[in-house]
């Protein structure tokens, strides 16, 4: 099956040009040599940004919700040396893969992934993803976990929730000013319950994005335990516990009880939903630990 967009995300057109300069300029402060690989998938070209040490084993970043490759590309940016580096741009976000939507319910997200996984040759991947890219991977590892090596997740979707009201008053309301009004101090409203640490980047895209990109606010599903019992991949679990979208403690609860694969799991305690540089560095520390 191949799937088509009638409808563009953007909106109006402009915006699509105004918020890949802003990737583009993301990527160029990066600092970091790095190429581009586009691959055509069952669900629409896909695009990625290789990076890191070519000699040394492959690792997959995933980026979250209403994001970009270069913004995985910074949060994994220890792992350099260390790693190629493989940071897809998700399909239907605000970045340059197509704008196909894929469906949260059933296993669209898991079969690209693994589409893109196989046109680029990866033998045996580690996988790291944060937030949306967290269910992503997840939905991979539903669909087949034979051949991926370890995933590690940071504040991932899919497995808990957290408290509707608060994420409507504190995140939604605050993103539906915005739109409203273009009064930044919205956007920086919600960044503040959502962000770690400021980011003028983060503040720059996500205003732009707000205006120009239709965002999918679909509620996200939980994985059901016999999916996830079904996983034999060993995952490492990064939760943050002050998390407003997918509380930390709830998260390793639930994943205590639902993944036998589950390696390890580690406590933010001084993080909200997006990590500070600190804690970055300690899950990419976490990571090179375990090769």
């Amino acid at each position: 099956m191949r799937y088509f967009n009638m409808e563009s995300l953007y909106k109006p057109q402009t915006g699509k040009a105004e918020i890949l300069n802003l990737y583009n300029q993301k990527l160029k402060d990066l600092n970091i040599n790095y190429s581009y690989i586009e691959v055509q998938t069952a669900f629409g070209k896909t695009n990625i940004i290789v990076s890191g040490n070519a000699k040394k084993q492959p690792i997959l970043v995933v980026h979250g919700s209403n994001g970009c490759a270069p913004i995985a590309l910074e949060t994994y940016s220890e792992l350099a040396s260390d790693f190629q580096i493989f940071a897809v741009d998700v399909l239907a976000q605000p970045n340059k893969s197509a704008e196909t939507r894929l469906s949260m319910q059933n296993d669209d997200y898991g079969k690209w992934l693994h589409e893109v996984i196989d046109h680029l040759k990866l033998v045996n991947p580690t996988l790291a993803g944060f937030s949306f890219g967290g269910l992503i991977i997840l939905k991979a590892l539903e669909f087949k976990d034979s051949n991926i090596k370890e995933v590690f997740l940071t504040a991932p979707a899919y497995i808990v929730n957290g408290n509707p009201l608060k994420a409507l008053f504190k995140v939604f309301i605050p993103m539906k000013r915005y739109m409203k009004t273009r009064k930044t101090k919205y956007v920086e409203w919600f960044l503040n319950a959502l962000f770690s640490e400021k980011d003028d980047f983060a503040l720059a895209f996500l205003s732009k994005v707000l205006l120009c990109f239709r965002m999918d606010f679909t509620p996200v599903p939980v994985i059901h335990n016999r999916d996830a019992a079904s996983i034999k991949t060993p995952i490492t679990l990064i939760a943050a516990k002050d998390d407003l979208m997918f509380p930390g403690e709830k998260m390793i609860k639930r994943a205590n009880k639902i993944f036998p694969s589950l390696k390890q799991t580690v406590l933010l305690k001084q993080s909200k939903h997006v990590q500070n540089t600190f804690d970055n560095k300690r899950i990419s520390n976490l990571i090179l630990g375990a090769f």
